[in-house]
């Protein structure tokens, strides 16, 4: 399987700005802590999975990335992980980044939604190659096509070496997170384009984080 973008989006993450209401994050935090759909979908398939990125490359979308077996990246990609400034704790990234990039370089991520270019994404190990913008596709069919090669249950024996680490204390620490007042309140100043009200007076800008 291949996962792309449109145009200079890969993916932004989640539609927070959508019909649905704030409260309506509880629901959605409830079914997304436990089986962490989908991206346990992506990381866990039986089918090898490329991501061919395209452009912005933001919470749900690099998760999305990150999870895929390889992830092709057009020179132009960039990529950040602005959940806490949602009012979340997305445990299932940190114990995703810790294991790519150590603990130092998670928190420089996590704390101060830092955009990276797609260079840096390389350079820290989170993505598989970084190629020119016109020869995404062509690459990215390449490597799935080699991937596609190898021994089906063999594949799915390495891959479930690689990924059995999430354990359900991430699982349920997300699930608390994204039911906390914090999550709603970080949805609803996203929504109205202002700071959280956790956010000091004085440390507050203008729109959103």
């Amino acid at each position: 399987m291949l996962i792309t973008g449109t145009g200079d989006v890969f993916a932004p993450g989640g539609d927070m700005t959508g019909g649905g209401g704030v409260d309506d994050w509880i629901t959605f935090g409830a079914a997304l802590g436990m089986d962490v759909t989908p991206f346990d979908a992506v990381r866990t398939s039986a089918k090898p999975i490329v991501s061919a990125v395209n452009g912005l490359c933001q919470g749900g979308g690099m998760q999305i990335a990150l999870c895929s077996d390889l992830s092709v990246v057009s020179e132009r990609a960039t990529f950040r992980v602005p959940e806490l400034f949602r009012g979340y704790a997305d445990t299932y990234y940190s114990q995703m980044l810790v294991r790519l990039i150590g603990p130092v370089r998670t928190r420089d991520l996590m704390f101060t939604g830092r955009v990276l270019s797609a260079q840096e994404a390389l350079d820290w190990g989170l993505v598989t190659r970084v190629v020119p913008h016109e020869s995404l596709f062509e690459v990215a069919r390449e490597l799935l096509a080699q991937s596609c090669r190898t021994a089906p249950r063999a594949r799915n024996v390495i891959k479930s070496s690689i990924d059995s680490y999430l354990g359900l204390y991430d699982r349920i620490g997300m699930t608390a997170s994204l039911m906390d007042t914090e999550a709603r309140e970080g949805v609803r100043a996203f929504k109205e384009r202002r700071s959280p009200d956790w956010v000091h007076p004085e440390l507050r800008t203008p729109g959103r984080l």
